[in-house]
């Protein structure tokens, strides 16, 4: 009830209470409408708050990120990586100082276009630790989305990968970024100068063209790197990653999204909505590229001291019922999807969802649009077997 009735004051306790301060705030809110700006002369860093806050604990042991990747062609399993808060924070200083070595620093804003594989966490946290504005770019989009964003944006950087495995075939990320570099506007101007450098990760070993002084590769930047990144000191209300949305309903928007106001909305949301205990194995389905796999993939469970999982391919890839084997395989508790994945499950047969043990799952979430009555229904009786609590979410 105080947050209705004194929300200045329950967001002070809870700012106080769940977030790491380098420096406290003087102000909780201050309201111009239709600008708020929350937590007014704090500081603190959002990786630092994600990753830092759990080393000293029993955490720091335990698994941040769950991946599976798309399994191959030819019917060999996909890959698996489980990176520890510990590993993960590693990789996110080596990555941070990869960023620093090739010319980003605070304020500078970074387009991550990679598919759902651990980089795009990593990339993301390192862009958070030095105090530069990511913006990530859906892998499903075309070069002239990249170079629209580029534009935008004034991008000086973007990090992406060689390729990117979906049902079966090579999305070409690295050759959509080739083809943005040479788009021009209608008077002629090209759409991407600001670029400087082209960070490559190596994922499918298609071939790419690499442009000497523009592109290099991850796995090489971190062989020249330490592991030691201290945390850079944001303002409360620095920028913290422009994402536009997807454009379906006219030009692209970018909403810019600033640091301590949204890491403890999405903080407590995670903690709150998803119920989230210590022993939970959380999936968001949501591609890292949607505001909600910024929120429910990345900052609201790291953030949180939660096991996340994260899976590369497509829902009905090789079969349809590939995320009811990864719910078996991991133990998944937690599931957040879309009802638009829920109508496609239905459509496909209650069959696939029966093959495999769905006993681990507590809790089912649903995001994205209104769910209609008998996508919930559905989703209740028959992958929740009747028994798990439904979030009905944004």
């Amino acid at each position: 009830t105080e947050s209705v009735k004194n929300p200045e004051r329950f967001w002070k306790k809870q700012a106080e209470a769940e977030l790491v301060w380098i420096k406290p705030f003087k102000k909780v809110l201050q309201w111009k409408v239709p600008f708020a700006k929350w937590f007014v002369g704090g500081q603190l860093n959002v990786s630092s708050n994600c990753l830092d806050r759990w080393l000293g604990t029993a955490t720091a042991n335990k698994a941040a990120l769950i991946w599976e990747g798309e399994p191959a062609t030819d019917g060999a399993p996909g890959e698996e990586r489980v990176l520890t808060y510990r590993q993960l924070h590693r990789e996110v200083c080596r990555f941070a100082n990869v960023l620093k070595r090739n010319g980003v620093g605070k304020g500078d804003r970074v387009i991550i276009y990679l598919p759902m594989i651990p980089e795009a966490a990593i990339a993301m946290l390192a862009c958070t630790r030095i105090g530069a504005v990511h913006s990530v770019v859906f892998g499903g989009f075309s070069a002239q989305s990249v170079a629209d964003r580029i534009q935008d944006c004034g991008a000086k950087m973007v990090i992406t990968s060689d390729g990117g495995f979906r049902r079966g075939a090579v999305v070409p990320l690295k050759k959509n970024v080739d083809d943005a570099m040479v788009l021009r506007d209608a008077s002629g101007k090209s759409l991407t100068t600001s670029i400087e450098k082209v960070i490559v990760v190596r994922r499918c070993g298609n071939e790419v063209q690499m442009t000497e002084d523009r592109d290099v590769w991850w796995h090489r930047e971190l062989q020249y790197v330490s592991d030691v990144c201290p945390a850079a000191k944001m303002d409360s209300e620095a920028p913290l990653f422009i994402l536009y949305t997807s454009g379906s309903t006219g030009k692209p928007k970018g909403i810019l999204h600033t640091t301590a106001g949204y890491l403890l909305g999405t903080k407590l949301t995670s903690k709150y909505v998803f119920d989230l205990k210590d022993e939970d194995v959380y999936w968001c389905t949501a591609d890292v590229g949607w505001v909600t796999g910024h929120s429910y993939i990345v900052y609201g469970p790291l953030a949180n001291g939660a096991t996340a999982l994260m899976y590369e391919g497509a829902p009905n890839w090789p079969e349809p019922d590939r995320f009811w084997r990864i719910i078996q395989k991991y133990g998944v508790t937690i599931l957040y999807t879309a009802p638009t994945a829920i109508r496609a499950f239905m459509k496909w047969g209650d069959e696939w969802v029966k093959k495999h043990d769905l006993s681990s799952l507590r809790l089912l979430g649903s995001v994205g649009e209104p769910i209609n009555p008998e996508a919930w229904t559905w989703y209740h009786k028959v992958v929740g077997g009747g028994r798990c609590p439904i979030v009905d979410t944004w």
